[in-house]
């Protein structure tokens, strides 16, 4: 089992829209960013969703043989290949860095038991944590009704047990606002050695609630996105505990 760090202590919205069925905004590297203030957005609870799944690769999707070289392969059925021990030890994480208005600094995140409150500070509560991807996967919830006490919330995803599944999964993560359509940013990079991943930065500024896509990679753990985004924490190295597990 890794070791893992643990917590010892306006501009015009730019985003890329999806079809009216969908009824989503895809936040990309050309448009990273929409306001929650100006799509009426702002008040209520943020959820936010990460779901993963594994890519088709690891599953035999794309390692058939052409046919263009190998015509008689099309008279042979392709090979069921079933889930493998180290498939299902994938374990995305979901977590949160908050800076509140009065300067209080923490995390949200299952490693620590760390899961936050949504009508106390830090309004911010993440529910529960989901070890293999199922179709809930995990939320976070932030109660935007206290947003003139939040400075900033930096969304992350990071690995447990060192799996390298950033390589070998294909992760969303989705904000579902009070009102409007849903945000997502996909993590569809091939980071095969990183370990953790800002996904996306909530920031109120002069009362404007803005969303920003970040999707930095990282090779090392919370800490160093500590040191990468300013928050000044103090890490040590934890475990989950059987219960988080």
């Amino acid at each position: 089992m890794g070791l893992f760090d643990g917590l010892l202590g306006g501009r015009a919205a730019e985003f890329d829209s999806g079809s009216a069925a969908s009824n989503a905004i895809e936040l990309t590297k050309r448009h990273r960013q929409v306001s929650l203030t100006k799509q009426g957005a702002a008040s209520g609870h943020l959820r936010i969703n990460l779901t993963w799944r594994m890519r088709t690769s690891d599953i035999g999707g794309s390692t058939r043989p052409s046919l263009l070289r190998h015509p008689l392969k099309a008279l042979k059925p392709p090979e069921v290949i079933g889930h493998s021990q180290s498939m299902v030890n994938v374990d995305l994480d979901l977590g949160c860095l908050y800076e509140l208005a009065d300067g209080t600094k923490g995390v949200v995140q299952p490693l620590g038991g760390f899961f936050g409150d949504v009508n106390s500070p830090p309004y911010v509560k993440l529910s529960g944590d989901d070890r293999f991807g199922s179709g809930s996967g995990e939320t976070i919830y932030v109660n935007l009704d206290h947003r003139d006490d939040i400075k900033r919330l930096l969304v992350f995803v990071y690995i447990y047990d060192q799996t390298p599944a950033f390589d070998r999964t294909h992760a969303i993560v989705t904000l579902y606002p009070s009102n409007g359509p849903r945000i997502e940013i996909g993590l569809d990079e091939r980071q095969p050695q990183a370990r953790s991943c800002a996904v996306v930065l909530i920031e109120n500024v002069k009362g404007e609630l803005m969303v920003r896509r970040e999707v930095k990679f990282v090779y090392g753990f919370q800490a160093e996105l500590d040191r990468l985004y300013g928050w000044g924490l103090q890490w040590g190295r934890g475990y989950k505990t059987k219960a988080e597990r």
